[in-house]
């Protein structure tokens, strides 16, 4: 572990950012809970003064790093080497250009570090590209595989953001559920709510209580035991389509958070970002992630 010490920097093209990413973004491979530590102790300081994570740096100002040491990544200290973890995101991605790069997330990797994982998508990308400015436009499950969308500048990743907070982002997910999907049912609007386990895990569940949330579903294929479908997210919540599906009475294969038995136990969480859609450049683009060799197996002929 190589010794830091303490740090001024002055804020340039970064304005706009809250502190957190600021930091994240800067001390490339430290914990994110470490970060947060430093902030919530003060050790952070803006202009001589403690601030929030949340505050959202300026021009000009500028931001003490207390001394700190950095940490090899997760794969680093396993024995597995990180350049091959770079190598294979790149060489699956989907779309590539100075703006935007579209990843095929593999299931089972994270897209940021944090809650025990030391290493994700977006640390890998900039410890090996340290000249640009990875950011995630969105997020999807550690489980998930699938459609990432990671900008490579400022500038994309606020026009990113910018639709989809006006929802002109369109999704598709394939997912195959246990049971046969209820008969009808072609979309489930049901408020989704936030919650922490005694055991310090995070889960979600329907409550009045809870967000709007909305997905539209099709049946795909019918499989006996089973429903291959396709999601189309109308909204955004965390585990979103996992407790839409799981709240119908079709928990998704593999699920570990909301699914029960064989289900549960099925190797994988049965859930593919398949398409994404959005505005690049002059026009809106469609990117496609191919279907896991797990799908594959379920593909019945017509």
């Amino acid at each position: 572990m190589n010794a830091r010490p303490v740090a001024i920097v002055e804020v340039g093209d970064e304005q706009g950012q809250r502190l957190d990413n600021y930091l994240l973004a800067r001390l490339k491979g430290l914990p994110r809970s470490r970060i947060y530590r430093m902030v919530r102790r003060g050790e952070v300081r803006v202009n001589g003064s403690r601030a929030r994570a949340s505050y959202r740096v300026q021009r000009g100002d500028k931001i003490r790093i207390p001394p700190h040491r950095e940490y090899p990544g997760r794969g680093e200290t396993q024995g597995h080497a990180p350049p091959r973890a770079y190598e294979g995101l790149l060489s699956n991605a989907v779309y590539h250009d100075d703006d935007l790069i579209v990843l095929n997330k593999p299931s089972g990797l994270a897209v940021h570090g944090g809650s025990g994982v030391s290493f994700g998508v977006v640390e890998t990308l900039r410890r090996f590209d340290p000249s640009t400015p990875y950011e995630l436009v969105h997020r999807i499950d550690r489980d998930t595989s699938g459609c990432l969308a990671v900008a490579k500048s400022r500038r994309a990743l606020l026009a990113m953001h910018g639709q989809f907070r006006r929802g002109n982002v369109k999704k598709r997910y394939d997912l195959v559920v246990s049971g046969c999907w209820p008969p009808g049912v072609r979309t489930v609007d049901k408020p989704l709510e936030r919650y922490v386990l005694a055991n310090g895990e995070r889960r979600v569940r329907v409550s009045d209580a809870g967000e709007p949330a909305c997905t539209a579903f099709a049946v795909v294929q019918e499989l006996g035991e089973a429903t291959w479908l396709a999601a189309y997210p109308r909204t955004g919540r965390t585990h979103q389509i996992r407790v839409h599906a799981a709240a119908s009475g079709c928990p998704i294969l593999g699920d570990d958070k909301y699914a029960h038995g064989e289900s549960r136990a099925f190797g994988r969480l049965m859930l593919h970002a398949s398409e994404l859609e959005l505005t690049v450049g002059d026009g809106p683009m469609r990117f496609t992630a191919p279907l896991p060799p797990e799908f594959e197996h379920f593909r019945q002929p017509p």
